[in-house]
């Protein structure tokens, strides 16, 4: 699988993004700058995008899907976004805080889900 993430390394404080598969936790693809671990940080955050989900239908929420989930550390910005095609696939970008634009970040991130479309 090729995935273009050039849009997302254009991106003032770019730190990591990826594709994964929620399901297996399985990254599909991915692009780092700097020495940052992905493979734990897309594992970890398979863990978290599961816990909300299992939350919402606990809620009775299942029928309203998540748009994007935020996650804001002192240092950096998280985004989570399941693709809108298949809910089972989501990208994940990790900025850093001090230099990233958070909009312009997630209105990125939402045009890479429309590029990427269905799995």
């Amino acid at each position: 699988m090729n995935i273009s993430f050039n849009t997302l390394q254009e991106l003032s404080g770019f730190i990591a993004a990826a594709v994964v598969d929620s399901s297996s936790g399985m990254m599909l693809d991915s692009t780092v700058v700097g020495d940052f671990d992905i493979d734990l940080a897309t594992a970890g955050n398979t863990e978290v995008l599961q816990a909300k989900l299992r939350t919402m239908q606990a809620l009775g929420l299942g029928e309203d899907g998540i748009e994007d989930i935020l996650i804001t550390l002192g240092s950096q910005y998280h985004i989570i976004r399941p693709l809108s095609g298949n809910k089972e696939i989501f990208i994940y970008i990790s900025l850093d805080r001090s230099k990233a634009n958070l909009a312009m970040a997630r209105i990125m991130v939402k045009k890479m889900d429309e590029s990427i479309g269905t799995f």
